[in-house]
């Protein structure tokens, strides 16, 4: 598996593998943590509207995902590679809204 993910993510080592997942992980906690501080903050409970708690995660906490990731992978100094899984990441995003021509 570690194998795949040198490959995957073009690292030298199994070490950056593990580096990598670990801010994956720290990412993904700081988040949860930052989340149920954002929701507490404006007033959101379980009891709130979904649609408003489904707006809050794509407008609020989704964009935090991403400057989190960074800074993780700055304090791992791992940001060059975070930084562009980041570009490729908006680039695939954004050709979803990309208006495709049709070729006869």
């Amino acid at each position: 598996m570690i194998e795949k993910l040198k490959q995957r993510w073009n690292v030298k080592n199994g070490w950056d593998v593990l580096i990598i997942l670990a801010v994956f992980a720290c990412t993904g906690f700081s988040v949860l943590y930052a989340k149920r501080w954002i929701f507490e903050s404006i007033g959101l409970t379980k009891q709130s509207p979904a649609w408003i708690r489904w707006t809050v995660n794509i407008l609020i906490v989704l964009p935090l995902y991403q400057v989190i990731l960074l800074l993780w992978g700055w304090i791992w100094r791992k940001f060059d590679f975070f930084w562009a899984f980041e570009k490729r990441m908006f680039s695939r995003i954004g050709s979803l809204f990309r208006r495709k021509s049709s070729r006869i």
